[in-house]
């Protein structure tokens, strides 16, 4: 299970009395209170759809058109060339 930490906030949930009873048979397997139970899951299910926004696994493949990209020239996009030839709006004028 997680650390102990303070806990000061509350998360209600409503939930169907077969979800509920679903929760209350895992929370008995696992030993531990429903409360624990659902916490731990939460965030053990947190942690996994955060890690997916961060990490992305490729197959040789898709490895390879990955790098070629990465190892290409860059293009050439002249609205960008003339954007970054004028000045900020953010730049002070010191006279």
């Amino acid at each position: 299970m997680m650390a102990q930490s303070t806990r000061t906030t509350k998360l209600d949930l409503r939930l169907s009395q077969e979800a509920k009873q679903t929760l209350s048979a895992a929370a008995k397997a696992a030993h531990c209170s429903v409360s624990q139970f659902v916490l731990a899951s939460a965030l053990q299910r947190a942690t996994e759809t955060l890690t997916e926004r961060r990490r992305f696994e490729l197959d040789a493949e898709q490895w390879e058109k990955f790098m070629a990209v990465l190892d290409a020239p860059p293009q050439i996009v002249p609205q960008l060339q003339q954007l970054f030839r004028e000045s900020s709006p953010f730049e002070t004028k010191v006279e």
